[in-house]
């Protein structure tokens, strides 16, 4: 009966740890984010942690730490196929980018809001990462009562600082792992119509006969 309990205990505890933090979880890869919370109670036994079951469960942190930061370094765009086509940003737009002739690769070079975003977004993994319950128990359970006050405080002051980030440098990629609105095709369709006309409109004028 203790042990039903304790175990209903732990559920509800785990599942507030990422409600509270709910609004954050839109700041990460979405898949990233669901792999974790699944594969986090199979890799801790359920916070009952062998060394074998922390060493494999810090390797998970760092995959999905690192995929995070990894994703704020990747774009989207549609290419002249009408497909979408994900690559890594450079200095110079996007690596490798097919079917990009008609897109402007300047637009989404390199940016110092990048890096700010890629070491947010490892922040706030990081905080429900570490404060799942499954991980505290597994790794430092004398820590377990403090963990309720942290759920608690942890995400209002993230959120400040969330959004004097994006007023800073606002956000406008769609990498791996995040979601591309239909308002954001449309913009980027209108963009390359624009483009499209641009083109034909300076074709017409060389093509135009001197008087």
């Amino acid at each position: 009966m203790a042990s039903s309990s304790s175990s209903s205990n732990s559920q509800t505890l785990s599942g507030k740890t990422f409600t509270g933090l709910g609004n954050l979880i839109k700041l990460l890869p979405t898949g990233t984010v669901f792999l974790f919370q699944f594969l986090n109670p199979v890799a801790t036994n359920n916070g009952h942690c062998a060394t074998s079951n922390k060493i494999i469960t810090a390797g998970l942190f760092v995959a999905c730490a690192f995929n995070c930061c990894f994703s704020c370094f990747t774009d989207s765009y549609t290419g002249s196929d009408k497909q979408r086509h994900y690559a890594i940003v450079t200095t110079k737009g996007l690596w490798p980018a097919p079917a990009s002739e008609k897109v402007d690769m300047s637009k989404y070079r390199l940016r110092v809001g990048d890096f700010a975003h890629a070491l947010f977004g490892l922040l706030v993994f990081s905080v429900l990462a570490l404060l799942d319950t499954n991980s505290v128990r597994c790794f430092y359970p004398e820590f377990e009562l403090t963990q309720k006050i942290l759920i608690q405080v942890m995400p209002p002051v993230i959120g400040m600082a969330a959004g004097t980030l994006f007023l800073l440098f606002p956000n406008t990629r769609h990498g791996i792992g995040y979601p591309f609105s239909s308002e954001d095709e449309n913009n980027n369709n209108n963009n390359n119509k624009d483009k499209d006309k641009h083109k034909k409109e300076t074709t017409n004028d060389t093509k135009r006969p001197q008087v």
